[in-house]
């Protein structure tokens, strides 16, 4: 299965961090899935590539031209995909995935999750969107949906559309789980 992991790219955090992003590529590696990622040598993308391939997987990795310079791009990738835009970047790393894992991150793991999340809402795909809550790094954005929905900024219904997977194999476990699609219309949103 090809997986999608997403996750901060920064290299100055809590080794736990470190620690559970290499386990998440050691269990990738394992079991035979796909890393389709955002191609960073450092941080948690990183050390999630660098264990993954340490176990044989493949790896296909997604970034934009701009980040081609030494030292930014991890060079074992089994496929490197160079576009010319972010959010080129993002499209074809959503059209590659069948799964989407989202470790600890910042503004950019964030918006990725929440496009995702967006999409799967409108129903523009059904696939399993795992947060990996190291650490609880995941616990007040779960507390600030849940009041989004609670003041029905959001339909409680999307609180469902993912996991809050508290260590790596949770995660992928919850990444493997088919997914029932979403089924409304653009009107539901209107209302």
């Amino acid at each position: 299965m090809k997986i999608c992991v997403f996750g901060a790219s920064g290299h100055e955090l809590d080794r736990a961090y470190f620690d559970a992003a290499a386990e998440l590529g050691r269990l990738l590696g394992r079991q035979g899935h796909t890393l389709v990622f955002g191609a960073g040598d450092r941080g948690l993308m990183g050390a999630c590539a660098h264990a993954a391939a340490a176990e044989g997987a493949e790896i296909i990795g997604v970034a934009p031209r701009f980040f081609d310079e030494p030292g930014i791009l991890y060079q074992s990738c089994s496929r490197l995909i160079l576009t010319e835009t972010m959010r080129e970047r993002k499209a074809l790393m959503e059209e590659l995935a069948e799964a989407f894992i989202v470790m600890p991150g910042g503004i950019g793991t964030l918006e990725e999750f929440f496009e995702v999340l967006t999409l799967r809402q409108l129903g523009r795909h059904s696939k399993p969107i795992a947060l990996l809550n190291t650490c609880g790094c995941y616990d007040a954005l779960l507390t600030l949906l849940q009041r989004t929905a609670r003041e029905r900024f959001m339909s409680a219904d999307c609180l469902s559309l993912f996991a809050l997977c508290p260590d790596p194999s949770s995660a992928l476990a919850y990444a493997l789980q088919p997914q029932e699609p979403v089924r409304r219309s653009l009107r539901d949103y209107t209302k």
